[in-house]
């Protein structure tokens, strides 16, 4: 049986009693629970069957708490919060020494980011304690964009449900390192890069690659990660491509193809809205019915360039000779 649906105000209680819940945020829902309680964080692992070498994001609201989790803050990354927080870009930073080992995989530095989602802030306020919340999904599947999507996966395992309506960016935060003289994309999301280089002047991207024998620089680095069951293939199909029955397709705008769109991320051409639908998408058609999804290739600028990043580790690698 499914957890109820909790208020905020619930919610807060369930955190500072060391229970776990998920929470809306502008990106994807979050899997939350007290970033200072090392048990906390263990049933977020447990639950979601997420190895400890990947790391968890940490979540304030208000910049000034910023200093409770960092230990250090560059003033590229004082200049990056200014001008994007509340917004879906995380932080790698100095952690102090309140934040578990547990939430950033033994590494010295913490991930952290201040949500817009007004839900998600009040929840932080209410609980008076930083949350520390990965996607509320098992671990390499599709990100939930709406409560049911959790309740689908997690229902039976968390404490509870906190329903805010579906996310408005849709992929998960850009996470930027501060380690190199040039700031480090190390994963995209809904803050671009030309947005951060606004502010730096320049910037590195840092390609996804795992790395089981130690931890994850950031979360979400793992190569081959938000899949559907169902097989996936993102791009320009082969020619004389074999599909089987069961094909199905998520389209882009007005593109041609070897089979008619079941669903389409965005019929005028917008790489937002395409972010904010691909996860939905995705779930809708990862049913035992299908034997294939195709996905239409997307331009690789603004958020599109996540969009290309969680396809391309969603996506097997080359078409089967038989299905």
């Amino acid at each position: 049986m499914y957890p109820p649906w909790t208020t905020p105000e619930d919610a807060a209680r369930i955190l500072q009693n060391g229970g776990i819940v998920a929470i809306p945020t502008e990106t994807v829902y979050g899997l939350a629970g007290n970033a200072y309680d090392a048990k906390a964080l263990a049933k977020i692992f447990e639950a979601k069957k997420r190895p400890h070498f990947d790391p968890l994001i940490v979540h304030i609201a208000a910049l000034e708490e910023l200093s409770h989790v960092a230990s250090e803050i560059p003033e590229m990354a004082k200049k990056l919060a200014e001008a994007y927080w509340p917004g879906p870009l995380t932080l790698v930073l100095p952690k102090t020494e309140r934040i578990p080992e547990l939430a950033t995989s033994g590494l010295p530095t913490v991930a952290v980011r201040f949500p817009s989602h007004p839900i998600a802030q009040q929840i932080i306020r209410l609980a008076k304690v930083p949350l520390a919340a990965p996607s509320a999904n098992l671990f390499q599947h599709v990100s939930p964009t709406s409560a049911e999507h959790v309740a689908e996966q997690l229902g039976e395992l968390i404490d509870g449900i906190v329903d805010g309506g579906p996310c408005g960016v849709g992929v998960e935060s850009t996470i930027v390192a501060f380690t190199e003289k040039t700031p480090v994309i190390l994963r995209p999301g809904g803050i671009t890069p030309e947005m951060i280089q606004k502010v730096t002047g320049s910037i590195s991207i840092r390609e996804s690659k795992s790395n089981p024998k130690g931890p994850m620089l950031a979360p979400g680095m793992i190569d081959r990660h938000y899949r559907p069951q169902v097989p996936l293939f993102y791009g320009e199909l082969p020619q004389n491509a074999k599909l089987p029955s069961g094909t199905v397709r998520i389209a882009f705008g007005h593109q041609t193809s070897a089979i008619p769109p079941t669903l389409n991320l965005s019929e005028s051409g917008d790489v937002k809205e395409a972010a904010a639908n691909l996860y939905a998408f995705m779930r809708l058609l990862d049913k035992a019915e299908n034997r294939l999804i195709l996905v239409d290739p997307i331009p690789n600028e603004g958020v599109g360039i996540a969009c290309n990043d969680r396809l391309k580790r969603a996506a097997i690698r080359q078409l089967p000779e038989s299905f």
